[in-house]
């Protein structure tokens, strides 16, 4: 599988691929022409504000569907699951020692995928599973050494999914997905803006780095959030931060800021807006559905807990779109029992 999924998806491609562009927000080509694009600091800004701009023109296609927000806010279960669901994979990616690109890939892939299967059947044992293969695959994509099925089960699941189960879920989230995993995300431009503001010194950059990354995970679990562009989220959360560390932002907020349009600005303040409203620790104290919720950053002790069983058999993945032949079992031909 970790092989399959080297596919050529050609993420710096050229604007007009279809599917890719955003049409009502648009950017002068030439913005940066009059930048020498010889050696030097010039030629590295020039480079950056390209990838800049084709990331912006690209985010959309990367994003949940319009209706998404909608769907979790009429469904209170649904969007209860996803939150315990979103905070697994923050404690999986504390547990198992993996990236911040790979959470942030796998929470997306989990947005991506329920926003395309909007069913009135979810139940929160198919939403582990399919957040226990979205973590799977981001790893893959991700991960120098990926862990393995076992491994990605191991805790703080309530139920046990065989091997089978979690690959036949994975080429069904992959399907579902086309393939494209290389997701533009919140995390895509910390490091990316934050090169920006080449005037602060290399303490202060790796202190923002942090905090605003500590933020974006905070904001993945607020669904108020989905509603906007990956990259005014993340500014927004740059914004917080400087306002923090810095006494007078508003020059490097400008700066980060140049190659978005006007309609793009108004979302960053927004965002910074809801965000400044949730100014408490991500990692540690987040509100989730109106109740606070708790959880270590670094990995304790943990009680065994009494898991349910969920065998190959059992698991229908008929109402996804874009499922594997011979996935359509019936559920109700087999029954699951808890371990001894």
């Amino acid at each position: 599988m970790s092989e399959s999924l080297l596919c050529d998806e050609v993420w710096l491609s050229c604007p007009e691929t279809p599917g890719c562009c955003d049409h009502h927000h648009h950017h002068e080509p030439n913005k940066w022409s009059s930048l020498e694009r010889g050696a030097g600091s010039d030629k590295e800004e020039y480079h950056d504000a390209n990838i800049i701009i084709m990331c912006l023109e690209k985010e959309p296609s990367y994003m949940p569907g319009p209706e998404y927000v909608d769907y979790l806010q009429s469904n209170n279960n649904l969007m209860q699951s996803r939150s315990r669901a979103i905070q697994w994979l923050f404690k999986s990616r504390s547990r198992l020692n993996l990236s911040f690109g790979t959470v942030f890939n796998a929470a997306n892939y989990l947005d991506r995928f329920i926003s395309m299967n909007q069913c009135q059947g979810w139940r929160y044992w198919m939403i582990e599973l399919t957040s226990v293969a979205c973590l799977s695959v981001a790893s893959k994509f991700t991960e120098t050494s990926a862990p393995s099925l076992h491994e990605i089960q191991m805790e703080d699941l309530e139920y046990s999914f065989q091997s089978n189960s979690t690959k036949r879920m994975e080429l069904t989230l992959l399907q579902a997905l086309g393939w494209r995993l290389s997701s533009i995300t919140t995390y895509s431009y910390v490091e990316l803006l934050i090169s920006n503001l080449n005037s602060l010194d290399s303490r202060v950059l790796n202190e923002l780095t942090t905090r605003a990354t500590k933020l974006l995970l905070g904001s993945i679990l607020d669904f108020k959030l989905l509603e906007y562009r990956p990259s005014a989220v993340a500014v927004s959360a740059i914004w917080c931060t400087l306002d923090e560390l810095i006494p007078s932002s508003h020059a490097h907020l400008a700066s980060i800021t140049r190659l978005f349009n006007q309609d793009q600005k108004d979302d960053v303040v927004k965002c910074h807006t809801i965000m400044k409203s949730r100014r408490v620790n991500p990692l540690c104290n987040l509100i989730v559905c109106g109740q606070p919720c708790y959880w270590p950053s670094s990995p304790v002790t943990v009680l065994l807990r009494e898991r349910i069983d969920i065998y190959d058999c059992q698991v229908d993945l008929s109402i996804f779109k874009n499922v594997p032949a011979g996935s359509n079992i019936n559920l109700e031909s087999c029954t699951k029992r808890r371990k001894k």
